[in-house]
C-alpha cells in the first residue's frame, strides 16, 4: 500500500516506512487526454504527480508542449487528493516576483496540494530560447540562490522588498497568500555543496535524479543505490553543518533518467522502493510511460503495476 499524508500536507521525512510513490507527466498531450492522464493517476492512488517547467525540452523541443503552471492550474480542479507539483522549475526563464504569484493561485485551485520542486536549470533549450548565451555555471548557481531565497520571502511574507544582484522585490504583494503555512513546501534539486545547503536551508525535500548526465542511459539498480547512498551521505554532512535535524528533510529520487525505476514486474518495484527506504529515501518518482523515447514503455503493463498496489 502507497503510504499517505492527508491533504494539504507534506509529511516529515519517516525513516524505515512506507515510502510515498509519484509519477511525472510530461505537458505534451491536449487537455482531453492530460485530463483523463491526471485523474487516472489520482484513481490509481499515487502520492503525488508531477510535470517538468520547461519552454521546450531536449528531442521533443519539435513537437506539443504545454505551460507547466497552466496544466497543474487545470489539474488542480480535476482532482481532490492527489499532491501536484513542478519537478522542477528554474530561473532560466522565471523570475520570483511574478511566480510567486502563480504558486500562490496553484495551492489556492489545489487547496493546499500545490509542492514547488525547483533547480538551478541547465545550458539547454531553456537557457538560449531567449536568445541569450547560458549563464556560467557560478552565475547559475548565484541566481539559483537568490530565487530560492526570494521565493521563500515572497510566500511567507504579507509584503516583501528586498533587493539581490540578479533578483528584487519592492513591496510585492501575496495576499491572500498560501493555503498552506507557512508557506508552500519546496523540494530542490542539488547535488554540490552550495545546492546542498540551499536545500537544508529552504527545502521540505530534497531530489536526486542520480548520476547527472550518466552515459548509456539509466543506471541498473544496483548502480543506482549505491549512488544515492554516496548523495544522501553528503546531504546529512549538510544537515549536520547547516544545524538541521536530517530526519526533518525528505528525499525523493526521480527515476527513468539516470536510474532505473524498477517497473519490470511488481516484486521488483517493491523491492526497488523497499531498499531505496533502507537509504532514508522517502519518496520515489516515476515516469508515465510513452509510446517513444523518451520514457519508452508499456502503458498498459504500467497501469496493471499500480492497479495491483492500489
Amino acid at each position: 500500500m502507497i503510504g499517505r499524508d492527508p491533504p494539504g500536507q507534506w509529511g516529515p521525512a519517516r525513516y524505515g516506512s512506507l515510502v510515498r510513490v509519484g509519477v511525472v507527466l510530461l505537458p505534451e498531450h491536449s487537455w482531453p487526454r492530460a485530463r483523463e492522464l491526471w485523474q487516472r493517476c489520482e484513481a490509481l492512488g499515487f502520492d503525488h504527480a508531477w510535470t517538468y517547467d520547461h519552454l521546450s525540452w531536449r528531442m521533443l523541443r519539435d513537437g506539443p508542449w504545454h505551460s507547466a503552471t497552466a496544466t497543474l492550474a487545470a489539474a488542480a480542479v480535476v482532482t481532490e487528493r492527489i499532491r501536484l507539483g513542478t519537478l522542477v522549475a528554474s530561473p532560466n526563464f522565471r523570475h520570483p516576483v511574478p511566480t510567486a504569484r502563480e504558486l500562490i493561485t496553484l495551492d489556492d485551485l489545489s487547496q493546499g496540494r500545490f509542492t514547488f520542486g525547483i533547480g538551478a536549470g541547465g545550458v539547454g533549450w531553456d537557457a538560449t530560447t531567449m536568445a541569450r548565451v547560458p549563464w556560467p555555471a557560478r552565475e547559475r548557481a548565484d541566481r539559483f540562490e537568490e530565487f530560492v531565497v526570494l521565493s521563500d520571502l515572497l510566500l511567507r511574507q504579507p509584503v516583501t522588498t528586498w533587493e539581490g544582484r540578479y533578483y528584487s522585490a519592492f513591496e510585492a504583494r501575496n495576499a491572500p497568500g498560501c493555503v498552506q503555512g507557512p508557506r508552500i513546501p519546496f523540494v530542490i534539486a542539488a547535488g554540490g555543496p552550495r545546492g546542498l545547503r540551499i536545500a537544508v536551508e529552504h527545502g521540505q525535500c530534497w531530489v536526486t535524479i542520480g548520476q547527472r548526465d550518466r552515459p548509456g542511459g539509466a543506471a541498473p539498480i544496483e548502480e543506482g543505490l549505491a549512488t544515492v547512498a554516496e548523495q544522501l551521505a553528503r546531504l546529512d554532512e549538510a544537515c549536520v553543518t547547516g544545524g538541521r535535524d536530517p530526519s526533518t528533510l525528505d528525499r525523493m529520487v526521480l527515476t527513468g533518467l539516470n536510474l532505473d525505476a524498477g517497473t519490470g514486474s511488481l516484486d521488483q518495484f517493491e523491492d526497488t522502493i523497499g531498499r531505496y527506504a533502507e537509504l532514508g529515501v522517502t519518496d520515489y518518482v516515476v515516469h508515465w510511460p510513452r509510446p517513444t523515447r523518451p520514457y519508452l514503455g508499456d502503458e498498459a503493463a504500467f497501469e496493471r503495476l499500480f492497479e495491483a498496489r492500489a
